[in-house]
């Protein structure tokens, strides 16, 4: 770890780790959950879908970029919605340029606030690499606690689109997916995926890196370490429920998560897991 203090930006009032490589490329993220924000590939422009209206601050759930998700994904489980971490504070403990890239480290440790939900003595790191076309997001937890625990985790990526209407998904061909909006089980056949509204499904299995396409415009997604992947969108109905998203946004954006979810993950005391989500332009 670089014993060089970690400088950091200002991002909606809230602090932010800004990284930003020799090339160009450049990254924001907030102390707020770990929450990467930003993402600008080496003469490129945002990646990433961010609310215009999304909320800051203490107990907010910024609306956008990337929120991290753990130790319990949704409500599957008796934790809060979407864990214990994205609306916390994290501390940032590195920040440096290397090999041609920028990479920033973040952490959180479990406390009296995370105990009243959940019992486990835990360490969680966000590392992101910005670089050239390319930005990896890894998220590592140890068990650092006397007892071992399973968890559920996702990186809750929302990808800006042009027009959704137009844009692809390929790379799903053969996997089995729950629908949470039909309730029921399905198996994607084609292997592409169009967009036509409201979409919240668990894909199972993903075994090949994934790509959004749009015309001019095409985000290849790969994981290692996360065996799900979410595609969500909340549709022309359900964006009128989000109170910090636009009515029309519905159409500029799609999440694509990389997530272990049906089978999760467990860490006897002293173990650690890790999962990595890499997008490249």
């Amino acid at each position: 770890m670089s014993d060089t203090p970690v400088t950091l930006s200002d991002f909606q009032g809230q602090p932010a780790l800004h990284l930003r490589a020799p090339d160009g490329a450049q990254a924001t993220v907030l102390l707020h959950g770990a929450h990467l924000v930003s993402w600008i590939p080496a003469g490129g422009e945002e990646q990433l879908y961010l609310s215009p209206t999304a909320k800051y601050g203490l107990g907010a759930s910024v609306r956008g970029g990337v929120p991290v998700i753990f130790p319990q994904f949704n409500e599957r489980g008796p934790l809060p919605r979407h864990g214990l971490v994205r609306t916390r504070a994290w501390q940032a403990v590195e920040s440096v340029r290397r090999a041609g890239a920028a990479i920033g480290v973040l952490r959180f440790t479990d406390d009296i606030a995370t105990r009243v939900h959940w019992k486990q003595g835990f360490e969680a790191e966000l590392t992101v690499v910005v670089g050239g076309n390319t930005l990896e997001i890894e998220l590592a937890v140890t068990n650092t606690g006397e007892t071992a625990f399973e968890f559920t985790a996702a990186l809750h990526t929302y990808l800006r689109c042009n027009e959704l209407l137009r844009a692809q998904l390929e790379g799903l061909q053969g996997c089995a997916y729950e629908d949470f909006l039909l309730k029921a089980d399905g198996q994607q056949w084609g292997d592409v995926l169009t967009f036509v509204g409201a979409i919240d499904r668990i894909y199972h299995g993903a075994a090949q890196p994934l790509v959004l396409r749009e015309l001019g415009r095409r985000v290849r997604v790969a994981m290692d370490g996360f065996e799900d992947v979410v595609v969500w969108n909340p549709g022309d109905d359900g964006v009128q429920q989000l109170s910090d998203m636009p009515d029309e946004d519905w159409r500029h954006m799609l999440c694509v998560e990389a997530a272990l979810i049906r089978q999760p993950a467990r860490l006897a005391p002293g173990e650690d897991w890790a999962g990595m989500q890499t997008l490249s332009v």
